[in-house]
Formats: C-alpha cells, structure tokens, sequence
C-alpha cells in the first residue's frame, strides 16, 4: 500500500516519450511520471538545479493522435541514477497552455492511463 501524499494524480510513464529542452530543441531526457502539475524527468543531460526550462513532450488523446505538450518548469531536484550518464529529476510545471492542459489531465485519468 501507497502513502502517497501528492496533491494531484500522477502516471508512471511506461513508454518512451522524450523531453524537449526548446530552447536547444536537444532532448534532455524521457518522462518517468507526469502530473497536471509536475513530473519526473530520467534525464541524460546536465541539469541545473532551480533553474527554470521550456520543455515539450508528447502525449496522445484518446484517438491514439499526437498532443504537443509545451511547459515552463522549476527544476526542483536533481539525483542520480543507477544508470552511469543520467539522474532523476523533479520539476514542477510553472506555466502550461489551458487546452494544453485538458488534454493532460485527460491522459492522466483515462482509466487504461493508470498505472
């Protein structure tokens, strides 16, 4: 049993959906999790800690089509992984398009979404 005390849902991201730094339009890394309000980063780039990021990433709707997920995030933390060349990282969305947003939290609570 979870003693999770997260404020909002999350979803452990089983496939790959890669990051976007679009600044650099380089990826930094793949989703581990994702809420409406943060996520887990299983980067393999250098990451600043307390540095803000523009990010995309890719979702799909409940069609099986593409969304484009655009954020401005805090990077919260930063640790390493067991894997030589990457760390976890915690990030907190700080800005997300509306519509952007609604789909996000549909793909969260799709009830096959959850994990």
């Amino acid at each position: 049993m979870s003693n999770d005390s997260r404020r909002t849902q999350r979803r452990n991201v089983h496939e790959p959906v890669m990051v976007v730094d679009t600044m650099s339009e380089q990826i930094i890394g793949r989703l581990g999790n994702l809420s409406e309000s943060g996520m887990l980063l299983v980067a393999n780039a250098p990451l600043v800690e307390d540095a803000l990021y523009q990010l995309r990433f890719q979702i799909a709707d409940p069609a099986g089509r593409a969304v484009a997920i655009d954020v401005g995030a805090h990077l919260i933390w930063v640790g390493s992984a067991n894997t030589p060349g990457q760390s976890w990282a915690g990030l907190r969305f700080l800005t997300i398009d509306e519509g952007q947003l609604s789909a996000l939290r549909q793909w969260i609570t799709r009830p096959e979404a959850r994990s």
